[in-house]
């Protein structure tokens, strides 16, 4: 039998975990690899929340984050240290998913090693180099040099060819995140108490139509943020909905969100949630308002609209598919568009029922195969 690939699975964040922990666990289960993990902590409480329901150990945990720390900083630290993991484990591939500095950090410092590099959810552009900031640049730079491209969708494969990057090193394999989604539906499914935490809410706002909210992203900083907080009050004065908002650890959000929105009765400002619990809101809600790429995905897989506070995004098959539409932070129009989404039922129903172009749960296998035979 051939000697097994050794793969160095790196990550940092929440989302990287969800959209790699089904890869990892098919690394892991098939004979033709040995995989190692290495993290980088860049989101430290939300990243363990992850790799604690998928069982993930990483055998590299690099803690990188400290309060108040640059990009810059935290780019040369992981650079760094990413590498000393690489230069120990000598592995045959790296594999990064997305697009965060750890992403590029990681994929760089195996590129200085002569490495290849695997980058799974390939080719999202929204064609701003300033939204998503600094994402948009990170996909960029893993993009030039990258040995195998595992783009979502077509759409991404497309923005890659344009991009002259040889075509036999993309292919189309859909989105993980729906594999992860399945799996923790699964779960909660037969252990329902992984996700009963948000009971006392249901209950509370039992009648009423609930809407998830996320707001994270770094360029909605400031004004942004305010608009989304004044949007959400206007929003949240309608005695038919609640707002279930889990608010981000960042303070640029919490300060924000806590002055104006605390307090009111249609709104439940909570702690981040773990991926089981954060399925249950995706499950209860009738409409999300995000600015995260992952919901932008994630909803539409369980027929919920999505509105997406940014003014672009690099996940276009959304808006394209009728799943999700562009809003922006501007709060009359975060407002009107979720008003017309609760008063018009065929508004509604012609978002929730657009065909998901994310994925169908099987894309963690394709790019083991790709890996065995790259």
């Amino acid at each position: 039998m051939a000697t097994p690939r050794k793969i160095l699975t790196v990550f940092g964040t929440r989302p990287e975990a969800i959209k790699l922990f089904p890869l990892v666990h098919a690394l892991a289960d098939d004979p033709r690899f040995e995989s190692r993990v290495c993290i980088s902590a860049q989101h430290r409480e939300m990243l363990d929340q992850v790799l604690d329901i998928a069982g993930i150990v990483p055998d590299h945990d690099l803690d990188l984050m400290t309060p108040g720390q640059t990009l810059d900083a935290l780019t040369a630290r992981a650079l760094v240290e990413i590498g000393a993991v690489l230069d120990e484990e000598k592995p045959d591939w790296v594999v990064v998913q997305g697009d965060t500095t750890t992403v590029m950090a990681g994929a760089l410092a195996a590129y200085y090693r002569k490495i290849p590099v695997c980058h799974v959810e390939a080719g999202l552009r929204s064609g701003d180099i300033y939204h998503p900031w600094p994402e948009e640049v990170n996909r960029r730079v893993v993009g030039g040099f990258a040995a195998l491209h595992c783009a979502p969708t077509e759409t991404a494969r497309e923005a890659l060819l344009r991009e002259n990057v040889d075509r036999e090193n993309v292919h189309v394999t859909g989105n993980t995140v729906i594999d992860a989604l399945q799996w923790v539906t699964a779960r909660i499914a037969q252990e329902p108490s992984l996700a009963c935490g948000l009971a006392d809410l249901e209950a509370r706002f039992s009648g009423k139509r609930i809407i998830g909210m996320t707001s994270h992203r770094r360029e909605n900083f400031g004004e942004g943020m305010q608009n989304i907080a004044n949007a959400v009050k206007d929003i949240a004065s309608r005695d038919d909905v609640a707002v279930i908002f889990p608010v981000h650890l960042n303070p640029n959000v919490r300060a924000v969100m806590k002055e104006q929105l605390v307090g009111l009765d249609n709104v439940a400002l909570i702690e981040p949630l773990d991926y089981p619990h954060f399925a249950r809101l995706l499950d209860i809600s009738h409409i999300m308002l995000t600015d995260s790429g992952g919901v932008q995905e994630e909803a539409p897989a369980l027929g919920k609209p999505v509105l997406v506070m940014r003014e672009t995004t690099e996940r276009p098959e959304g808006v394209e598919a009728g799943t999700a539409k562009l809003v922006g932070t501007d709060t009359n129009t975060i407002v009107r568009e979720t008003n017309r989404l609760l008063d018009d039922g065929a508004a509604y129903a012609a978002m929730a029922r657009a065909h998901n172009p994310f994925g169908d749960g099987h894309s963690a296998a394709r790019i083991a195969d790709l890996l065995a035979s790259a």
